[in-house]
């Protein structure tokens, strides 16, 4: 397989295409191979498979950035068997995604990638480390920062405050939230 340039990006990217895009990807996962903390996690996994996931990161990305609809897949279940990941690979993963992703991409092409990594980053912590979980306040940080709020708070789509512990309110996927749930459902 022939494999892109790697090198940064001499010029910084005023938009995401499909060359950059691959380039981003295949650049990002060469500084994943050699950290020494992610290495070895994507490598007990991927090992012998590199040649068939890079591809499908590409269409991945394309998808979330271009909007090609060119990947299949389901983030969390390819994620959900990966052994030993703790939080502290989120947070290394991200960082070198979104240094990768500053490198190569003017500030308004960059936050096409770093809002849905935040965001995917986000579910995937919490789906793997429970509702409980609290996301690390740099990381929350950066996602508020890169992806504010598009209303604020009491103006409309407000989520509902839950206590501790209590489960993901599974009851209210595809209810209005202004349904009375203690009312049979007609």
């Amino acid at each position: 397989m022939t494999r892109p340039d790697i090198r940064p990006a001499a010029e910084l990217h005023a938009l995401p295409t499909e060359e950059n895009v691959r380039e981003l990807v295949y650049a990002f996962y060469d500084r994943v191979r050699d950290d020494a903390m992610l290495g070895p996690v994507f490598d007990g996994v991927l090992a012998g498979r590199w040649d068939e996931h890079l591809p499908k990161m590409c269409r991945f990305w394309s998808s979330l950035v271009l909007g090609t609809k060119s990947y299949r897949g389901n983030v969390q279940q390819a994620h959900d068997p990966v052994p030993g990941v703790e939080p502290r690979h989120f947070s290394r993963w991200l960082y070198l995604f979104l240094d990768t992703v500053q490198a190569r991409y003017e500030p308004a092409a960059a936050v096409q990638f770093m809002e849905p990594a935040l965001r995917i980053a986000q579910s995937l912590q919490l789906s793997r480390f429970g509702w409980d979980y609290t996301i690390p306040p740099e990381q929350q940080a950066l996602l508020d920062r890169v992806a504010p709020r598009r209303r604020p708070p009491g103006h409309g789509h407000d989520l509902p405050t839950r206590p501790a512990g209590e489960p993901f309110p599974a009851r209210f996927v595809g209810r209005q939230m202004h349904v009375d749930e203690s009312t049979p459902a007609e």
